[in-house]
């Protein structure tokens, strides 16, 4: 699998992420109507408890799904979260399942049970298998990444425009580096020599910008993991937080770490 395989994972992987909470979504929504005639409790319409009722739902679902967003992220920079989030999350979750449910439990209408079960059950398993699927398509995009480091094809960057997440396509060439991350090049160490010195004249030099390369930004992240934790796992999202790097390039970047690490373990 080439490059172009790696970048197909990361496209698979953000239309996996927008689906998965687009299912959350509609499922939470759903919901809405079930919790609010239970929090009515017969009131009548466009009553003040009717009115307030509405207010129940919504205000369970944006925890949860703050709660699942900062999960989301955390778990993509290998970060644990605590027990009082997972008990949030849990409580949410079993507090939506119940208000849905209850008026067919004590019903005693299986069919009812079902129907309304369903909902809070897909958007349970939803928001468990989001930040796992997330966490195995990034690591599909490193495996294919490698692979084509292994094949010898990434050596330089190729002249190839790869589509960011949002859809829209990135420059092929690589950009400047930020001035945070950037490295110094072995002319930086002495005094600079004028254009003319160099046979380039004053306006050709300072209407040229110099681009960074593959080496360079790969220097960068290896400072970046030899100064950082070694339990962070090596992801193209990483990549690109410590180098600035694109889209692109991080799923080369991240291979050819990957590739360094298990060259040193054997």
């Amino acid at each position: 699998m080439t490059v172009h395989g790696a970048e197909s994972v990361e496209r698979v992987a953000v239309q996996v992420d927008r689906l998965c909470w687009a299912g959350v979504l509609l499922g939470l929504a759903f919901t809405m109507t079930n919790v609010q005639q239970f929090a009515a409790n017969g009131a009548a319409v466009w009553s003040l408890p009717w009115c307030t009722a509405w207010l129940l739902d919504p205000m369970v679902s944006v925890v949860l799904l703050s709660i699942l967003r900062a999960e989301q992220v955390t778990a993509r920079h290998g970060v644990r979260t605590g027990r009082w989030v997972r008990a949030a999350k849990w409580f949410t979750l079993t507090a939506t399942y119940v208000m849905n449910t209850w008026e067919a439990f004590t019903a005693g209408s299986p069919a009812g049970v079902v129907l309304h079960s369903v909902p809070p059950l897909v958007v349970f398993v939803a928001a468990e298998a989001v930040t796992d699927l997330r966490d195995k398509l990034g690591a599909a995009q490193s495996a294919a990444a490698m692979s084509a480091v292994s094949a010898g094809r990434l050596s330089a960057p190729e002249p190839a425009a790869f589509a960011g997440a949002a859809g829209q396509p990135e420059p092929a060439t690589i950009g400047p580096m930020p001035a945070s991350s950037a490295v110094r090049s072995p002319a930086a160490d002495g005094p600079e020599k004028p254009a003319s010195d160099q046979g380039v004249s004053a306006g050709a030099a300072s209407g040229r910008r110099r681009r960074t390369s593959f080496a360079e930004y790969l220097a960068v992240a290896r400072e970046a993991r030899a100064a950082g934790s070694p339990e962070t796992p090596v992801t193209p999202a990483w990549v690109r937080e410590v180098t600035g790097c694109s889209r692109g390039l991080s799923s080369r970047l991240a291979a050819a770490l990957t590739a360094d690490e298990d060259g040193g373990a054997r």
